[in-house]
């Protein structure tokens, strides 16, 4: 068997190689030098970025998309702890991510060297497992773990730290130590099912159940459930209701699908307060999708199925437990159900037909909205252009803040899948851009779409040219209200008209900011222009487009609501 001298770097290299790698982001140092030279030399899609944070974001989105382990890289120091918000987002996520980190020298650790931190101690928390290379002869073995953590359970993301060193010595390797599993390229790599007797429990909770509802959060696009979601609810006349991160679960022109539940709901809650039985899929229950913690109230019949043991009853106590894959679980629960279906979804016409009566009303209360050709622009009005014109192929990410907000209330999938990615793992701004980034990389035939405000684009407006570099024909809407909207409208909501304090931005204009960088940029002052501004931007595929859409400056008006002039605020109370 031959054995090949090889750097710790190309070790590395090689073993993300067979694992068929991705696109990876990151900014190097001298620590990883040989790891870059490798990826040269080998073809590893890396890409420079500006920002190690936003590699993260990037990678993230990517995983999200297409269920396989996002890649990052950064050196020691500032590059690692830039690596944090990135880290958490994609963790509480349950993104699969494999992020590469160099450190100091382990002969000179300890003796001040240049940009030296316990970063391992700083990043532990922040990611799934933190793994130490202790020499180079162990890489293959660690990388080999770092995918099995990566895609196992609830996904995640796994930090591998890696001495100068290690990186740039030297193994004799043999072949096959570069050897792989490939199921652990993506996730989820391995299902278990809930336990049968349970499943058994749950099949005839449901059959009693008059008034079942589906609760989907994102372990639903996690374990690619949409089809397992689509067809347990059809068959047996469940509507759906979802999060932020599930919406997709089923799609949203679904007569089944009941839309966002908790904070931002549209009909939900009240089909849950109505609910005799409520079956709770892939969803943590936080504080977004329970409006604090009050949704459902307490006592309600509820089935909890999630992948993490420990996550069913930290915030509600549930009635049955299934602990197991969302997908698996489902199929399960389908088939045990079927035998009644028919005769189940004939007694529920009635409970059916009120879900589309309600989501019809709905839909007619906020149509002048929608509609609304008020100047500045209407955030509903923008996310109905978007829903109009977005082709079948598209994606919408969302920043973090109203971005997120008013999309997952107004933005429609048209079809079961992750069409809507939104960063609600930390909920950070600063992420549309780059996620925008990462999902175009994951679908690149695709029209990819990010929404983020002003306040969140200038956090990451050095990954423009990054995108600009990579002939990503990505389309940026840029909420432009000149200020940090979301927390000028709480100060509002609890202070009053006036009581502003460090929420306001210059006045700027992002389209010429993109064609400084050398992308497509337009600007939007009244809403008759925005379906023009998007089939220009739809039609530049090799470089990004930047539509600065000018939106109300009056902070009564900037969250998503029927008019939150009219909220009452007590002290202690969260609106938004």
């Amino acid at each position: 068997m031959a054995q090949n001298e090889t750097t710790g770097g190309e070790a590395l290299a090689r073993m993300l190689m067979a694992h068929e790698a991705g696109p990876m982001f990151g900014m190097g140092g001298f620590q990883l030098l040989p790891f870059y030279d490798a990826a040269r030399r080998l073809g590893l899609q890396h890409n420079l970025i500006n920002d190690e944070r936003c590699a993260v974001f990037a990678a993230d989105a990517y995983a999200k998309v297409s269920g396989r382990v996002g890649l990052a890289d950064a050196t020691l120091g500032p590059g690692a702890t830039n690596l944090v918000t990135g880290l958490v987002e994609a963790l509480n996520a349950g993104s699969p991510l494999i992020v590469l980190i160099g450190d100091a020298h382990r002969a000179h650790s300890g003796k001040n060297m240049t940009q030296e931190t316990d970063q391992v101690a700083i990043l532990k928390p922040a990611c799934k497992e933190l793994l130490h290379v202790e020499s180079v002869d162990r890489i293959p073995e660690i990388i080999l773990r770092a995918y099995a953590v990566a895609t196992s359970g609830r996904p995640g993301p796994v930090v591998v730290n890696v001495p100068e060193d290690v990186c740039h010595g030297t193994f004799n390797f043999h072949d096959d130590a570069f050897d792989v599993d490939p199921a652990h390229q993506a996730a989820p790599a391995l299902r278990c099912r809930p336990d049968p007797v349970a499943a058994q429990q749950a099949i005839d909770m449901l059959v009693r159940a008059k008034r079942p509802l589906m609760l989907c959060g994102g372990g639903i696009h996690i374990s690619k459930a949409t089809e397992a979601v689509t067809q347990l609810a059809e068959a047996c006349g469940i509507p759906v209701a979802h999060t932020m991160s599930g919406k997709g679960a089923i799609a949203c022109t679904s007569p089944l699908n009941a839309g966002l539940f908790g904070r931002y709901d549209r009909i939900a809650n009240d089909l849950i307060e109505a609910s005799d039985c409520l079956l709770v899929v892939g969803c943590k229950l936080g504080e977004i999708a329970t409006k604090r913690f009050t949704v459902p109230v307490v006592g309600k019949t509820l089935i909890h199925m999630d992948i993490v043991a420990e996550e069913m009853g930290r915030t509600y106590a549930p009635t049955l437990k299934l602990w197991g894959d969302a997908k698996a679980g489902l199929e399960d629960l389908h088939a045990g159900l079927m035998p009644g279906a028919a005769v189940a979804r004939a007694s529920r016409d009635g409970y059916l037909k009120e879900v589309a009566e309600k989501m019809a009303t709905w839909r007619d209360s906020v149509a002048d909205r929608l509609n609304s050709d008020e100047t500045p622009v209407n955030m509903a009005r923008l996310i109905k252009e978007v829903n109009d014109r977005l082709p079948d192929n598209g994606y919408l990410i969302a920043d973090g803040g109203f971005a997120a907000h008013w999309g997952g209330l107004l933005f429609d999938t048209r079809k079961a899948a992750r069409e809507f990615v939104p960063d609600r793992g930390f909920a950070s701004i600063g992420y549309g851009l780059p996620g925008a980034m990462g999902v175009q990389l994951a679908a690149p035939d695709a029209t990819v779409v990010g929404l983020t405000g002003d306040g969140g684009f200038n956090m990451v407006l050095g990954e423009l040219e990054t995108a600009r570099r990579m002939g990503l024909g990505i389309t940026m809407i840029v909420v432009n209200n000149a200020a940090s909207g979301y927390v000028k409208a709480l100060q509002h909501l609890m202070y009053g008209d006036g009581a502003y304090q460090s929420s306001d931005l210059s006045e700027t204009n992002y389209a010429k900011v993109a064609e400084a960088i050398g992308c497509h940029g337009v600007r939007v002052d009244e809403p008759g222009q925005i379906a023009g501004a998007l089939e220009a931007a739809f039609a530049e595929r090799d470089r990004p487009s930047v539509i600065d859409v000018m939106v109300t400056r009056d902070p009564a008006k900037m969250l998503p609501a029927v008019d939150n002039r009219t909220v009452q605020v007590k002290r202690g109370d969260r609106v938004a």
